[in-house]
C-alpha cells in the first residue's frame, strides 16, 4: 500500500479561530488517523472512503500544509491551508441615511479583503464593493427609523458591529414669517418634524446663508436673496429631503414698493387729512410714516393703492414712505400747512355789484383752493403766502363774511361791507 496523497482541499482557507468544516481529496484515505493543519491536528475528521475526508479545521494561523496519516504513511504533497484574520471595522461615512435606505456608505477597517457579506441589523446591503483591505462600499437597504448594527463577513469571520442611525424624512408645517424682501436677509422661523441634523435649508434650491437647528421642530434660518414671487423652502437631513410641493412650505418674496403720487399732496398741521398714495407693491403694507411719523391708521385697497390718515407734524414737507415685507419704498412729498388767518380786507367797502377788487392779508395762504363772501365763490389770485386779490361777487346792501379756504383749512372770518350806489 502507498502513503495517502493529499490533491485538494476546499475551501482552503478560513477563520483563525477555526470550527468551519473543510472537504480533502486525494487517494489512499482508508484508515486515517490524522488529519493535520501544520502541527495542530483537525478537531474532528470522518474518512468517506479511499478518497474523501471531510474534517473540522483547528485554530492557527498564517498558511499551513494539510497532511493525512495512514498506516502507510503521512501524505508528502504541498496543499495548503490558509488562515484569514477576522474583520474588524472601525468606521461609518455617512453613519444615517434615510429608513427608505439606497444611500452609498463607506465602511473602513482591516482584513475586509474577502468580504462576502455586508449586513444592517441582518439585512444584506442592496450591494457592496470591495475597494480595498481596509475599505468597502455599500448601499444601504430600507429599514425602521433607529439604529441598526452594520456588520462585514469575510471567510476570516463577521466583524464588530457598529451603528447605522435610520433617520425618518424631514417635514416643514410652517413658516413664520411667510414673506420678506427679495434682498433677503429675513430671519424665518421653520416648524415641522424630524429636522435634526439638518445638512441644508434652501429657498427654491438657493441655500439659506445660515440656519440653526433649535430643535427636532424648530429651525431658524436666514432667506437668501431671490426675485420677487414663491419660493418652495425645503429642508435636507440624512433622512432625506423635505416635500417642496407642500404649500405650506413656500415663502413669498414681495418686491420693495414703489410709489407714485399722493392725493391730495397737502393738508393741515393738525393731521387728520385723507390722503390716496399710488404706486406698486403696496399689499400686505405694515406701516406708512410721514416724516417716520407713523399715519393715524392706513388702509390698503389693493397692491396700487391705500389711503392713509396723516399725523399731526410741523409746517414744512414731509416724506411719505411705505413700508411692506418687500422694504420701504422711495419717498413722496407731502407739505403740511398751518390753517389760514385773515388779518386785513383792502377795501372793507364795495359797491353791490360784482367786480371790485380786494386784498386779503394774512397767513398761511399759498394753498388757496377757495375765496368766499357769504358763502358766494369769488375769483382769485394767490399773490404770495400772505396775500390774496379776489374779485367781490355781487350781493345785497350790507356786510359779508370774508373767508380764505385752502388745503390746511378754513380761515377765520372777516367783514367786507357792500354799499348801495346813489338813486337818481
Amino acid at each position: 500500500m502507498a502513503a495517502p496523497v493529499v490533491s485538494s482541499i476546499s475551501p482552503n482557507q478560513g477563520p483563525m479561530s477555526g470550527g468551519n468544516t473543510v472537504t480533502l481529496t486525494g487517494t489512499g484515505f482508508s484508515g486515517a488517523t490524522a488529519v493535520r493543519f501544520g502541527g495542530n491536528s483537525a478537531i474532528s475528521f470522518t474518512v468517506f472512503g479511499s478518497t474523501r475526508i471531510v474534517a473540522v479545521v483547528p485554530s492557527g494561523a498564517g498558511v499551513v500544509n494539510v497532511t493525512v496519516t495512514t498506516s502507510e504513511g503521512t501524505s508528502a504533497q504541498a496543499v495548503t491551508y490558509t488562515y484569514v484574520a477576522a474583520p474588524s471595522l472601525s468606521s461609518l461615512s455617512p453613519d444615517r441615511g434615510p429608513v427608505s435606505g439606497g444611500i452609498v456608505v463607506t465602511l473602513t477597517g482591516a482584513n475586509l479583503s474577502s468580504a462576502t457579506a455586508v449586513r444592517f441589523d441582518g439585512i444584506a446591503a442592496l450591494s457592496f464593493t470591495v475597494v480595498s483591505a481596509t475599505q468597502i462600499s455599500a448601499v444601504a437597504p430600507a429599514h425602521a427609523a433607529g439604529s441598526a448594527a452594520v456588520t462585514v463577513t469575510t471567510v476570516g469571520g463577521t466583524s464588530n458591529s457598529l451603528t447605522f442611525s435610520y433617520v425618518l424624512e424631514p417635514s416643514v408645517t410652517g413658516l413664520t414669517p411667510a414673506q420678506g424682501p427679495a434682498s433677503g436677509g429675513t430671519v424665518v422661523t421653520l416648524t415641522g418634524a424630524n429636522l435634526s441634523g439638518a445638512t441644508a435649508v434652501r429657498f427654491d434650491g438657493i441655500a439659506a446663508p445660515t440656519f440653526t437647528v433649535v430643535s427636532a421642530t424648530e429651525i431658524s434660518a436666514v432667506a437668501p436673496a431671490h426675485t420677487a414671487g414663491s419660493a418652495a423652502v425645503t429642508v435636507t437631513t440624512p433622512g432625506g429631503t423635505s416635500n417642496p410641493e407642500n404649500p405650506s412650505m413656500y415663502f413669498y418674496y414681495a418686491a420693495v414698493p414703489s410709489l407714485i403720487s399722493v392725493t391730495p399732496k397737502s393738508g393741515n398741521t393738525a393731521g387728520g387729512t385723507v390722503v390716496t398714495i399710488t404706486g406698486t407693491g403696496l399689499s400686505g403694507a405694515t406701516a406708512v410714516n410721514f416724516d417716520g411719523i407713523a399715519a393715524a391708521s392706513f388702509t390698503v385697497g389693493s397692491s396700487t393703492v391705500l389711503t392713509a390718515v396723516t399725523p399731526a407734524h410741523a409746517a414744512g414737507a414731509a416724506a411719505v414712505t411705505v413700508t411692506t415685507p418687500g422694504g420701504t419704498g422711495n419717498p413722496l412729498n407731502y407739505d403740511y400747512f398751518d390753517t389760514p388767518t385773515l388779518s386785513a380786507v383792502t377795501p372793507t367797502l364795495g359797491p353791490t355789484y360784482a367786480g371790485n377788487t380786494v386784498t386779503l392779508t394774512g397767513t398761511s395762504l399759498t394753498t388757496t383752493t377757495d375765496v368766499r363772501f357769504d358763502g358766494a365763490a369769488a375769483s382769485f389770485t394767490v399773490l404770495s403766502p400772505t396775500e390774496v386779490t379776489a374779485v367781490a361777487p355781487a350781493g345785497s346792501a350790507g356786510p359779508a363774511t370774508v373767508t380764505v379756504v385752502t388745503t390746511a383749512g378754513v380761515s377765520n372770518g372777516l367783514t367786507y361791507t357792500r354799499v348801495a350806489g346813489p338813486g337818481i
